[in-house]
């Protein structure tokens, strides 16, 4: 095989691997970012979120964000290198497995479904096949697509004294030895698990709850009571509020920051970092949703952006000065305007379309 067969082999083996939900929100902050310097319009941008929410590889990821150009400060997705398999351990695929390596590959599932790389559906099926997996090979092809968090279960491997003269004559005696449980376990009386009990629920009735539009004053409200209750204060280093989620910094202590996306809970995007203890914060509490409301029905008209409609709003503290809001409107011509204002509601500056 050439050099180049083998790396577009391995480029394609971590294109299929899992996505965690820490990748998503990577790539869609990268998608936000792209969007405010204009290199995505509304439209597609839209489309773009959305599919990375509901990607499940890293090479769905990737190729959203493939044509895009690199943003300073914003997170860098890549595919990582492919991982070894567990075929690639010393053991050939048929070596019978040990309670130990299903039990390692369930604990592999099971982080995989913390992370967000497996459903709970797929997890349940997953785990199931695993308990019952006579092989590493069928192990391997029930983890082989899966991110491996630092700390999982090394992969089984022979002994070094095995390797050589003496592996045949091990392999030998495994073999001998499975088959002889093989056999006996054959033999042995089955006893049908006894059925679970029946359990009566009723009529159960779906709950609907829909998602806010967090570019509308009702939006950020809801915003700013869930941010309180989970921080215990309004204070942010700044937010940026889109239709569908908001991008959100803010300081845990005076020398650390962390980025936060929400949408109906709060994920962290990225770990938390220095901050210097001087980063001016602003106020939620600061704003008047109902002014804004108002300003928000008004800003397209202002900006002479026909049909327009408000795409997201910023909120940050100015050094030396109170806090701005900034109000972004664009349209399906990717027409755009925006304009900065108090907290208040009150205007500071408009920059129009320009047609």
């Amino acid at each position: 095989m050439s050099a180049r067969s083998a790396d577009t082999s391995g480029s394609a083996s971590a294109g299929r691997m899992r996505a965690r939900d820490v990748d998503r929100v990577n790539v869609r902050a990268r998608l936000d970012a792209a969007y405010e310097e204009g290199q995505l319009g509304a439209a597609e941008y839209h489309d773009r979120s959305e599919r990375a929410g509901d990607a499940k590889t890293l090479g769905e990821l990737d190729r959203l964000v493939a044509d895009l150009q690199a943003t300073p400060g914003a997170t860098q997705t890549r595919v990582p290198t492919a991982r070894p398999s567990r075929r690639g351990s010393g053991y050939p695929p048929r070596t019978r497995a040990r309670d130990e390596d299903r039990a390692a590959a369930c604990a592999l599932l099971d982080a995989a479904l913390a992370d967000g790389q497996l459903r709970a559906a797929d997890h349940r099926a997953l785990t199931e096949l695993a308990g019952e997996a006579k092989s590493l090979g069928e192990l391997a092809d029930l983890t082989d697509d899966l991110q491996r968090p630092v700390g999982t279960p090394a992969d089984a491997r022979p002994p070094t004294s095995v390797r050589g003269f003496l592996f045949p004559v091990a392999m030998v005696t495994v073999s001998l030895v499975a088959a002889v449980g093989a056999f006996v376990w054959a033999h042995q009386p089955e006893t049908p698990p006894a059925p679970p009990p029946a359990v009566e629920l009723g009529a159960i009735t779906p709950k609907i709850i829909g998602t806010p539009n967090f570019t509308t004053g009702a939006g950020i409200a809801q915003f700013r009571d869930d941010y309180r209750a989970k921080f215990g204060t309004t204070l942010v280093d700044e937010v940026s509020f889109f239709e569908a989620h908001i991008s959100v910094t803010q300081s845990p202590q005076p020398n650390r920051m962390a980025k936060y996306t929400y949408r109906s809970g709060f994920e962290l995007s990225t770990a938390p970092a220095v901050r210097q203890t001087t980063t001016a914060t602003a106020d939620l509490a600061e704003i008047d949703t109902a002014a804004l409301d108002k300003l928000l029905a008004e800003a397209p008209a202002l900006l002479k952006v026909e049909n327009g409609a408000v795409t997201h709003i910023g909120f940050e503290p100015q050094r030396g000065g109170p806090p701005v809001l900034s109000v972004y409107v664009d349209n399906s011509f990717e027409e755009r305007g925006n304009l900065t204002a108090t907290p208040a509601g009150a205007i500071l500056r408009t920059s129009p379309f320009k047609g």
